[in-house]
């Protein structure tokens, strides 16, 4: 497996690999995020362009089985999407997308991994909580997290309980979560 930048004709994998990491959805109640569509090709596009698009991949044809995207918000990198399929999970993929995320929040001198994500999931909230991350107070919230959070609520996930987190990048060094280099 390895690490690497969203090439342009990947996107659509990247797609289906959002379709696939949101079926565990339906098994826990929460139909409407498996059923869900999954960034639009133009957003990953422009995330890619960017330099903010990654792929876990893997094999001798190197498929994308995961990806992260993120966008600078106030002083951090926030993470707007992690997904892994489904078959490739509990490798560390996760991990390891959210470390080269926070080598990059590094490399540009912001001071945090930022995220916002379902807080009784087992796979969301308890999960980076394991790598690191904190859930913030509502007093905590910087504008562009809060603007996040009010366009979640629009688009109806508050139905289920949700948090901002948030895992620190010292400007030197490692990074004080605990993933893999």
């Amino acid at each position: 497996m390895r690490i690497r930048p969203a090439a342009p004709g990947e996107l659509p994998a990247l797609q289906d690999v959002e379709r696939a990491a949101g079926a565990p959805f339906r098994d826990i109640g929460m139909p409407d995020i498996a059923d869900d569509e999954p960034p639009a090709t133009r957003t990953l596009e422009r995330h890619r362009r960017a330099g903010r698009c990654w792929v876990a991949a893997e094999g001798p044809d190197d498929r994308p089985v995961g990806y992260l995207i993120a966008e600078p918000v106030d002083s951090a990198l926030h993470v707007e999407q992690v997904s892994v399929h489904p078959d490739a999970a509990r490798r560390g993929l996760g991990r390891a997308l959210l470390a080269r995320a926070g080598r990059h929040a590094r490399e540009e001198g912001l001071a945090a991994l930022t995220l916002t994500t379902f807080a009784d999931v087992p796979w969301n909230a308890p999960y980076y909580a394991r790598l690191g991350f904190r859930t913030l107070a509502e007093t905590e919230l910087t504008p562009g997290l809060r603007a996040i959070r009010a366009e979640e609520a629009a688009h109806g996930l508050d139905r289920w309980p949700r948090v901002c987190m948030r895992a620190g990048i010292p400007l030197t060094g490692e990074t004080s979560v605990r993933w893999p280099a």
